[in-house]
């Protein structure tokens, strides 16, 4: 993406929504941070409980929301961070925006967001903001597309630097919506994907307490998915920055993600039940491979 990475393990979007700890974090020894998800306006997320632990399989069940300061706060956080590695910025929709003005979300704030950001993800893929998920059909897909990368043009001559886009995708697609979307990625120009968001299936699960529990389920149980998802976006988008996400608890999950396709990775669940040594693991198995 035309970035430089001082190794290739990052953290996931959805652990520093507020962008408030970029500091501490990066002294894990992540390559890169993502924060967010952000949106224009503060909003509370969605009622509590809304984070569910499944010690059992390494897995957590979130339904948070984009529970967030919005993006001015954000913003003052995120000027304070003293850390100067590749920062992504993660940007999604209010809740009470209606799915069809949610294009308007997204350009406030990758307007607000741009000067700062590394590069910029497009969540489009979060199961906990209702219809969200549905900007991942083709026409939306193509609307939402057409009107960032047009901004994103303008936003490159008025600060004199191209930042990249990152479109982050759920692990629960149809097979015949991957190469819809590659298209659409190829067609505006997207440098970069994650694969995956967490998914809304509880395979693996089932018969676990909180396992019925509404949210995206996160941890081992999705790595499967999450590799399947990225080794077919891999066939589909030769020359497009991979990002595995999903499933990662061992080194050797990190290099299974190399392995189907991915350039980077990023945790977040792993991170939860292994603690920052994951991270030196995963850089590892990179050197390694």
């Amino acid at each position: 993406m035309g970035l430089e990475f001082a190794n290739p393990v990052g953290l996931a979007a959805g652990l520093d929504k507020d962008a408030e700890h970029i500091d501490a974090l990066a002294r894990m020894g992540f390559g890169f941070i993502e924060v967010g998800t952000v949106t224009p306006r503060p909003q509370a997320g969605n009622p509590r409980p809304r984070l569910f632990r499944l010690p059992r399989k390494e897995a957590i069940i979130n339904r948070f929301g984009f529970n967030n300061v919005g993006v001015d706060a954000f913003l003052e956080n995120v000027a304070r961070r003293r850390w100067r590695g590749v920062l992504g910025i993660n940007i999604g929709k209010n809740a009470d925006t209606p799915v069809e003005r949610a294009i308007d979300d997204y350009r406030i704030c990758l307007e607000k967001v741009y000067a700062a950001a590394s590069y910029v993800t497009i969540n489009i893929s979060s199961p906990n903001t209702a219809g969200l998920r549905s900007l991942q059909e083709r026409d939306s897909l193509d609307a939402l597309l057409e009107r960032l990368t047009s901004l994103r043009h303008e936003l490159s001559e008025r600060h004199r630097k191209r930042v990249p886009l990152v479109l982050k995708i759920a692990p629960d697609l149809a097979p015949e919506d991957i190469p819809s979307i590659a298209a659409s990625v190829q067609r505006h120009g997207i440098e970069g994907l994650i694969a995956t968001n967490t998914s809304l299936s509880r395979q693996g699960v089932e018969h676990l307490s909180h396992a019925n529990e509404a949210g995206g389920l996160s941890g081992a149980p999705i790595r499967g998915l999450a590799t399947r998802v990225l080794r077919e976006f891999s066939h589909s988008l030769p020359g497009t920055t991979l990002i595995g996400a999903g499933g990662i608890l061992t080194g050797e999950d990190a290099a299974e993600k190399f392995a189907n396709g991915a350039a980077l990775v990023q945790l977040y669940t792993g991170l939860i039940y292994r603690g920052p040594r994951l991270v030196a693991e995963c850089v590892s198995a990179y050197r390694a491979k």
